[in-house]
């Protein structure tokens, strides 16, 4: 990529003095006018790059000057080495890269930040890899990447979901984006109207020779937060009051398709484990469905009771009825 190449540009003048346009290209594997573009491009940036005539000519830095990696503060700096290269870094091939590029900052540094530096990274460990991680296969995924930096058009074969068969489609694809831990492809199909495709789903793809024509104004991020904020309005809401013990609070927070809206109060109440009390909480919970509150709560056992509504109440004994029916008749 462009960026990494000029940084890199950057670095070899810093620490070589100087270097010909012919021993850049062939140490980068880029042409010459490559070269030629990419120090028009430094120069543009502000980066005092010049040529230098003669036989032991070459293009240089100005003398005195050192990169200082965009002016970065003691703060700023250590924030940028305090996290591990997130998965997507792996997913699209940069992981190594990663590792690389804090290498080439930390040997930036003076002597005492670099110390600081070393003393974080041994003291903090950011960990951005949740607890349920879905291991999609994601055979494709390289050369969507490669569709998107060269901008030319993809056939897929792709299934919606379900049991629905896949069928063949041409998109002009426009940008990848990582949910969580799952990857999507927002690409334009014949109408032109930017549309999400989850990666996974993929069954076939290949390159085309066309060209892709971005849409006027199209932002990547802007898109995908429409996105969100329209499936999460279209998604049911089903809601509930309960009184939840306290040892399974925190459970129930990090549980999915269920969200705790508010807690209230408690008071305490006797447990059915002997004589023991504990101060339940009282909760407001939203599910999706009826069907998924009682698939959710019937996994809390005894200790989620709900007040209301009256039909989820109904629900639950009718499954636990059945429950217990089915291990009786066994």
């Amino acid at each position: 990529m462009r960026a990494d190449r000029l940084l890199q540009i950057m670095m070899l003048l810093q620490t070589r003095g100087g270097m010909t346009t012919r021993e850049l290209a062939a140490r980068l594997e880029v042409s010459e006018r490559t070269i030629h573009r990419d120090m028009e491009a430094l120069s543009t940036a502000g980066v005092p790059v010049y040529a230098e005539r003669g036989s032991a000519g070459g293009w240089r830095l100005m003398e005195g000057y050192r990169a200082d990696w965009a002016g970065l503060h003691k703060d700023e700096m250590l924030a940028l080495l305090a996290a591990e290269p997130h998965r997507h870094l792996t997913d699209l091939g940069f992981g190594d890269a990663y590792e690389a590029a804090v290498l080439k900052v930390l040997a930036s540094l003076s002597p005492s930040l670099r110390r600081d530096a070393d003393y974080m990274r041994q003291r903090v460990y950011v960990d951005a890899a949740g607890w349920h991680q879905n291991a999609e296969e994601l055979p494709w995924l390289s050369l969507l990447q490669e569709a998107v930096w060269e901008d030319r058009k993809l056939r897929l074969l792709y299934a919606s979901g379900g049991d629905s068969a896949a069928s063949e489609r041409i998109l002009s694809p426009l940008g990848l984006v990582l949910k969580g831990a799952l990857w999507y492809l927002v690409a334009a199909g014949i109408e032109q109207e930017p549309r999400t495709y989850r990666v996974s789903r993929i069954q076939d793809a290949s390159l085309l020779d066309e060209p892709v024509v971005r849409p006027d104004h199209f932002n990547l991020a802007a898109y995908w937060q429409r996105s969100v904020d329209l499936f999460r309005s279209s998604l049911p809401h089903y809601a509930a009051q309960a009184l939840v013990h306290p040892s399974v609070s925190t459970r129930l927070e990090m549980t999915r398709f269920v969200r705790v809206v508010a807690w209230h109060e408690g008071h305490e109440e006797a447990t059915s484990s002997a004589s023991a009390t504990a101060v339940w909480r009282k909760a407001e919970l939203e599910f999706n469905t009826l069907s998924s509150a009682c698939e959710i709560l019937l996994g809390f056992g005894t200790m989620v009771r709900i007040l209301e509504p009256l039909e989820l109440r109904e629900a639950l004994l009718e499954a636990a009825n059945n429950i217990a029916s089915m291990y009786r008749s066994r």
